[in-house]
């Protein structure tokens, strides 16, 4: 098949990952700003939500994931959850970056509380079946790397147009200026006007994406219906599945890396540099490196097996973020952004390889367990990204309590502060992506020989369950 058209056919699958990640990125990059920042929530409150959010989600992701696997409409199975999910998502993205009701206190606490939880649960009825789609296009090993790499290329666009706009949209909005006393003027912070608005840009994109995705697509490998809902059945899945384990593990890790970097950059950018537009240049930078790093992973798989390119996709990355730091201790703010562009590279060719894993991961599944299951398996992908924002939030909050960072100083902090802050943007990065990679070399074995006779004897029942729906 010619890999432009065949591209070609996939662009409406992609570009519902640019909503998804206009509110993913809302979410990971800005909003423990807002908490802090706008709605003066405290760190300890902050370190508490997080983890008991987590908990829900490993009940809420496998069980939704069991749903989509048993939905079967005229639609198929994954669409009609990617709209409904994308709707109500959009919907919670906006409340959770308002406070509609002018609440303090506990109310505030408890209003938080409950938009935050109900933002995973419904970004997991959009993620879930998206995701999921991959296997379902095709058995070919190419053409779900092609299909992967699209999906990630539109993904990291949609990344890119939130962390290099959303600063640009809310200093234009804002109403609100501090007075910086190192360089004796008045500066535009981000206040809670110019967050609302953002939000509602993003969720009004958000939809508009998912109906092209939704209404450009078509499911053609199906299944047979499983049974209905048990968490005990899809915990037993989960755990005879040690590979998705493994994978849930490094995989993690290493995005927690990445999202530490996003949490952290409006903070960097705010008390540390003291220009919060300046942000944007910083991610355009990611953006650059991103657009790079969709075409490094098909280069090195030229020369390289998966295993291999995803290894050194985690040493670019590694190699960059050493650089940053080294840049940004220096106070050489130019140079850190180019060093951000090849740790970028490295990050977008491990996101695009990780999602190649888990297509791998339903694969070895089958095999293993005699039936597919592949919203439960890819749910997982979702609930490892907010496990990593766990991991994330409690590095962050945790790091501004013990700085003693201040949420009405801004770019007047403590050098403690802006020191903390320093090292979560570019040090704490590249350690995490070294335990990743310590972990997925010593223990993710879905590699070689032994990945290809698990595509062979996938490809095989395939063809027999065909064989056995013509005879029917």
């Amino acid at each position: 098949m010619n890999a432009l058209k065949f591209i070609k056919g996939k662009l409406g699958y992609g570009v519902g990952a640019i909503g998804l990640d206009l509110s993913y990125g809302m979410f990971y990059s800005f909003l423990a700003k807002y908490l802090t920042d706008v709605l003066g929530m405290g760190p300890t409150f902050l370190l508490f939500l997080t983890p008991i959010a987590r908990i829900w989600d490993g009940i809420n992701d496998p069980m939704m994931g069991t749903i989509v696997d048993n939905t079967h409409t005229k639609m198929g199975k994954y669409r009609p959850w990617i709209l409904t999910g994308a709707c109500a998502n959009a919907v919670v993205l906006v409340f959770l970056f308002t406070n509609p009701f002018h609440l303090t206190g506990v109310g505030i606490a408890i209003y938080v509380a409950a938009t935050y939880i109900l933002w995973g649960m419904t970004n997991t009825l959009a993620d879930i079946p998206y995701w999921s789609m991959v296997p379902s296009f095709t058995s070919d090993p190419k053409e779900r790397n092609l299909i992967s790499t699209v999906a990630r290329a539109f993904s990291g666009l949609g990344q890119g147009i939130v962390s290099i706009g959303a600063p640009l949209l809310m200093t234009a909005f804002s109403m609100t200026t501090v007075f910086d006393q190192e360089a004796q003027k008045e500066v535009k912070v981000h206040d809670a006007r110019s967050y609302m608005v953002t939000a509602l840009v993003c969720a009004a994109c958000l939809i508009l994406f998912a109906l092209i995705c939704v209404g450009t697509t078509k499911e053609r490998i199906t299944t047979t219906a499983g049974e209905k809902f048990s968490f005990k059945k899809s915990l037993s899945i989960i755990k005879r599945n040690d590979q998705l384990l493994v994978f849930m593990l490094f995989a993690m890790i290493s995005n927690a890396g990445w999202y530490l970097t996003s949490g952290v950059a409006t903070y960097y950018f705010d008390v540390v540099i003291g220009d919060p537009n300046k942000q944007s240049t910083f991610s355009t930078s990611s953006a650059v490196g991103s657009v790079a790093g969709m075409l490094l992973l098909p280069l090195l798989t030229k020369f390289f097996s998966k295993r291999r390119a995803y290894q050194i996709s985690l040493g670019v990355a590694a190699l960059g973020y050493a650089g940053m730091a080294a840049c940004s201790f220096a106070g050489q703010l130019m140079l850190m952004n180019i060093c951000y562009i090849v740790g970028a590279i490295g990050i977008s060719s491990m996101f695009i390889a990780q999602t190649i894993f888990l297509a791998d991961i339903v694969d070895y599944g089958e095999v293993k367990m005699g039936f597919r299951a592949e919203s439960i398996t890819f749910s997982m992908k979702g609930f490892l990204q907010k496990m990593a924002y766990t991991l994330q939030t409690i590095i962050l909050f945790a790091t501004l309590g013990l700085t003693h960072y201040d949420s009405e100083l801004h770019m007047n902090n403590s050098g403690a502060a802006k020191t903390g802050i320093t090292l979560m943007l570019c040090v704490i990065p590249p350690i995490l992506f070294v335990v990743s990679l310590i972990i997925f070399t010593t223990k993710f074995k879905l590699h070689g020989s032994y990945m290809d006779e698990i595509t062979a004897k996938v490809i095989e029942n395939q063809k027999q369950r065909e064989e056995a729906q013509a005879q029917a």
